[in-house]
């Protein structure tokens, strides 16, 4: 009964996530030292995976439901720039500068779901377009209004509090946002209908349309949903930050899908789950700040998350092919 219980702990989707997680943890504790785990660098690292988390979950169950998002590194540059122009250049209340901020996200979020289900290009040369032509639009349209490619902003202290603030030793006030997202998120997918609708679609499409499961409005709801987090973050970040610069964060992308995957979420859909998405991004959050408490050079940096990716990848495949084939021995039974 143990060793089933065990088997079925590995074969969860998080389980390579998990052990991938305690791996780097005591690597870098054995290569960095203890001071590793102290609270000040749990408060670096946490807060690094909180935002890059906010925006993971969402665009891991748009990979889940077989659909990718890149446009988030023109949307989470919307959200910090929008509440810079509306706020700190035009003056409005900074409440009316984060609801635009917001609106807008989730206006580019159904433009991206409604052209994927209406022209059948695949999502990612959607989004693609929508990342160029989102960022575009931004950078001339700052430049026109303000003549300058930067924007200052001085939020009021209730707006830093809640959105730019730090407790603890050195924790973002958006760890809390994280957790609390990630638990709205756990609830959405995991203890409710929508989430089993969400692995349908991402196993066959077809079939599950043919179920009666509504295939274009979730898929709408999780581009919405994969835009307004990305302009979210954005926001907090222009509070935070106080500046803004029209530049798209593409770096952003490819960490996010990096979290994603290591998270356990199969690039081809279908598999996956929130827990697991939250510890890749801690996971990919403790590999980038750790680096920086070895003696390594930080040249080494990119090697480490490349190598990160592919062991991540590779485990997941393991752990899925494990899956599959205890599904096919009760099957068999």
């Amino acid at each position: 009964m143990v060793t089933n219980l065990f088997g079925n702990l590995l074969r969860r989707p998080e389980a390579g996530a998990l052990i991938g997680l305690i791996g780097v943890l005591v690597f870098f504790v054995i290569v960095g030292g203890i001071e590793f785990l102290y609270p000040a660098s749990i408060g670096s690292w946490v807060s690094r995976a909180a935002s890059l988390g906010i925006i993971a979950i969402p665009v891991g169950l748009l990979m889940i439901a077989g659909e990718l998002d890149i446009s988030i590194g023109a949307t989470i540059t919307s959200g910090a720039l929008i509440t810079a122009l509306v706020s700190g250049y035009f003056g409005q209340p900074i409440v009316v500068g984060m609801v635009a901020a917001l609106a807008f996200g989730a206006l580019v979020g159904l433009l991206n779901g409604y052209l994927v289900l209406r022209t059948g290009v695949p999502s990612f040369i959607v989004t693609l377009g929508t990342l160029f032509a989102v960022s575009g639009l931004l950078l001339g349209a700052t430049v026109v209004i303000t003549g300058t490619t930067s924007i200052a902003l001085q939020a009021p202290q209730f707006a830093k509090t809640m959105f730019g603030g730090f407790f603890g030793p050195g924790f973002q006030v958006l760890v809390l946002w994280w957790i609390g997202i990630t638990a709205a998120f756990v609830f959405f997918v995991h203890l409710s209908r929508y989430g089993n609708w969400i692995f349908a679609i991402g196993g066959d499409s077809v079939s599950a349309r043919n179920a009666g499961i509504p295939t274009g409005r979730i898929t709408i709801l999780l581009f919405v949903l994969s835009s307004v987090c990305a302009s979210f973050v954005g926001m907090s970040q222009a509070i935070l930050f106080q500046s803004v610069q029209a530049t798209p964060q593409l770096t952003l992308i490819f960490n996010t899908i990096i979290a994603v995957v290591v998270g356990g979420v199969l690039l081809t859909g279908g598999f996956g789950s929130v827990i697991g998405i939250f510890l890749g991004t801690i996971t990919f959050a403790v590999v980038t700040q750790g680096i920086y408490y070895t003696d390594f050079d930080q040249t080494w940096s990119n090697m480490v998350i490349g190598i990160l990716l592919l062991g991540a990848v590779l485990m997941n495949n393991t752990f899925r092919q494990l899956a599959l084939s205890a599904a096919t021995r009760k099957k068999g039974a």
